[in-house]
């Protein structure tokens, strides 16, 4: 691995933290104009599905599990 591969791993792992944040702030609903700006230069679509598509699905789980757990009692 030279220096150049060496390099993009923690700016790509940077980049999907990144995607993480910005999609839980989405999810509440609180965003501001430049830092909607900065992520759009910034993350990669890819990850942005990836992250969505696992938040939703942890999302209905979790209300599932916590409707379930609600019901027994």
């Amino acid at each position: 691995m030279n220096g150049l591969e060496h390099r993009a791993k923690p700016a790509a792992y940077r980049s999907f933290l990144r995607t993480i944040k910005m999609v839980a702030w989405s999810l509440i609903g609180i965003r501001k104009g430049s830092e909607l700006e900065k992520d759009a230069a910034q993350v990669n679509p890819l990850h942005v599905i990836v992250v969505g598509v696992v938040t939703i699905i942890i999302l209905v789980v979790g209300l599932i599990v916590l409707v379930n757990v609600v019901v027994a009692k």
